[in-house]
């Protein structure tokens, strides 16, 4: 690992645990995506995280706050743009017809993409609102 990777590590863990704290497992692979994939059963909430101001301040906290909702995935994972490149890619390929956002968050469904909410649809929203678009989803799918 050079001096940039290293530091990048360093500076997104925290941004990781607000996540993997909540109980989101973390696929930091592209086989490891894969195998959650080839695996999945029941609903699964997928956040796409990032280090960018929208996802610190809107999309992580929703996604974290939106688990207190009656409704909820069966299952939470996350992979990170910018930092794990081949499980965030590997995971994109799953989103048929969506492009690459992030930070994005998911619902699946037996491995099948039934929901996402792009970048578009967090920065600039209150935090309120993401939470809505999730627990409605949640209401739908779950």
């Amino acid at each position: 690992m050079n001096a940039y990777e290293e530091y990048m590590r360093e500076v997104t863990r925290s941004m990781r645990a607000e996540l993997t704290n909540a109980g989101f497992q973390e696929l930091e692979t592209s086989e490891a995506v894969d195998q959650f994939i080839s695996e999945a059963k029941g609903t699964a909430l997928v956040v796409v995280n990032s280090v960018c101001g929208c996802a610190a301040g809107l999309a992580r906290p929703a996604a974290v706050q939106s688990l207190e909702h009656g409704k909820k995935p069966d299952q939470l994972v996350t992979v990170f743009a910018g930092q794990d490149r081949e499980a965030t890619n590997k995971m994109r390929e799953y989103f048929v017809d969506v492009e690459p956002s992030s930070p994005s968050m998911a619902i699946l469904e037996n491995g099948a993409l039934k929901h996402f909410i792009p970048r578009e649809q967090i920065e600039g929203y209150e935090l309120e609102d993401i939470i809505s678009q999730l627990t409605t989803a949640y209401d739908q799918y779950c």
